[in-house]
C-alpha cells in the first residue's frame, strides 16, 4: 500500500491521556513520528496511516473556500481530532536540512534552562538523556511584574518551574505569605491531590517559568516512576506542614525547619500538652528535646544539656526533625526545666543579643 507523506495537528482533545492540542505528526514513507518525549498511541497510529492511504483530497471546498478534512481518533478513554497540515517531500535534501535546523533551535531553547532543571534535587536521579527527554515537555512561559500566575479556587492545570525572577505565595487579604526563587517549584500539590489551587500566586519581578501540563506531568510520573517517590514525600511534607499550622501534631510526624522552626515547633507541643521527644538533625550534629504534658523536661545537643541546649536549638533554621509520642516511666519523673514561656522569651533575648 502507498501512504502520502504528510503532517498532522491536533485540534481538539477530550480526555486523552497522551496527546495535546497543537501536537504535530509527521507521516513520511510509512514511518510516524510523534510529539517528542510522547508514548506511540497505537489507535492513533492506524488513524493516521488510515488518512495517508486514502486516495481523496485532504480539502474540502465550502461557500467559504476551502476546508481541511477533519479526522479523530476515539478508540480508548479519549477523544482527539487532528487536521491535514501540510504535504511535503520529506525526503529532499531541503527538508532534512530544515528539520535539523528546528531541531538545533528547539534544544538551544530548551538549554536555556536545562542546566537549572540538572541542580534540582528533584530531577537528581534522572541520567542525561533522560532528563532532556522529560526537558522537550516542558513550555516556557514569562510573567511581568505583579501579575497573577495562579488564583486561589481555580483547578490546578500545570506544574510550575522558577527559571527566572521569584514568585510570591499571597493569603486571602491579600498579605505576602512566603516568596519562591529560582528553582523552586509549585503547582504541583493540585495536580498530586486533584484539588484547587490553594493559594494565589503572583509574579514579584518579571519571572520565567517551565511549565508542565498535567497530561505530562501524569505520563513523566509514569515514566520514570522513580520521580514519584520524590512527589509522594513532598505530598506528605506539605501535608504534615499544613496539619502542624493548624495547631495539631502527631507521633511519626517530620518535617524541616525552614518551614517551621524550633519556637513555632515546641510552641506547638507546650499547647498540645504533648508528651514524647523531638529528635533533630542539623549540620553540625543531633539533638534531643524531650517533653511531659506539654512542659520541657530534658535537652541534650552535642556537649550542652538542659536550659543551654534548649536556648542553642532556638536559633537554629536548617535541619530536621521528627516527633515521637511517649516517654519512659523514668523519663516523666525527671522535673521540669523551667517554665516554658519564660524559657522561650529568654532563649529569643539571647538569640537577639548574639545577632546583633
Amino acid at each position: 500500500m502507498e501512504y502520502r507523506n504528510a503532517i498532522f495537528i491536533v485540534t481538539e482533545e477530550r480526555s486523552c491521556p497522551i496527546y495535546n492540542v497543537g501536537e504535530e505528526f509527521k507521516v513520511e514513507q510509512a514511518a510516524l513520528t510523534v510529539p517528542e518525549g510522547k508514548p506511540v498511541c497505537l489507535l492513533m497510529v492506524r488513524e493516521l496511516l488510515k488518512a495517508v492511504a486514502e486516495k481523496k483530497s485532504m480539502e474540502r471546498f465550502s461557500p467559504i473556500g476551502p476546508q481541511r478534512v477533519k479526522f479523530e481518533c476515539g478508540g480508548c478513554t479519549g477523544l482527539i481530532r487532528f487536521e491535514f497540515k501540510k504535504e511535503k517531500d520529506f525526503a529532499t535534501l531541503q527538508m532534512k536540512l530544515l528539520a535539523v535546523a528546528e531541531q538545533k533551535a528547539r534544544m538551544r531553547h530548551l538549554d536555556r534552562f536545562y542546566d537549572v532543571l540538572r541542580k534540582l534535587e528533584i530531577f537528581e536521579p534522572l541520567n542525561e538523556d533522560s532528563l532532556r527527554d522529560l526537558t522537550a515537555q516542558l513550555q516556557l512561559k514569562e510573567f511581568e511584574a505583579n501579575k497573577i500566575v495562579l488564583k486561589k479556587g481555580e483547578p490546578g492545570t500545570s506544574l510550575h518551574i522558577v527559571l527566572e525572577g521569584r514568585v510570591a505565595v499571597i493569603g486571602d487579604e491579600g498579605q505576602t505569605l512566603s516568596e519562591m526563587g529560582v528553582g523552586e517549584i509549585f503547582g504541583e500539590m493540585s495536580l498530586l491531590s486533584g484539588e484547587p489551587i490553594t493559594t494565589s500566586i503572583h509574579s514579584r519581578e518579571k519571572t520565567r517559568l517551565a511549565t508542565l501540563s498535567s497530561k505530562d506531568f501524569k505520563h513523566v510520573l509514569n515514566r520514570y516512576p522513580v520521580l514519584q517517590v520524590f512527589f509522594y514525600r513532598m505530598l506528605v511534607e506539605r501535608a504534615q506542614a499544613n496539619t502542624m499550622r493548624a495547631g495539631t501534631i502527631s507521633s511519626g510526624m517530620t518535617g524541616r525547619l525552614s518551614e517551621i522552626n524550633p519556637v513555632e515547633l515546641f510552641q506547638l507541643i507546650n499547647s498540645s500538652q504533648k508528651t514524647g521527644k523531638v529528635q533533630l538533625t542539623l549540620d553540625d550534629g543531633s539533638a534531643v528535646v524531650a517533653f511531659h504534658e506539654g512542659e520541657l523536661v530534658d535537652t541534650r545537643y552535642r556537649e550542652l544539656a538542659g536550659k543551654d541546649a534548649f536556648f542553642a536549638l532556638l536559633a537554629k533554621t536548617d535541619g530536621n526533625f521528627t516527633y515521637t509520642g511517649g516517654l519512659t516511666d523514668e523519663e516523666k519523673t525527671l522535673p521540669v526545666v523551667g517554665g516554658f514561656m519564660g524559657l522561650i522569651m529568654e532563649g529569643m533575648r539571647r538569640v537577639d543579643e548574639k545577632e546583633v
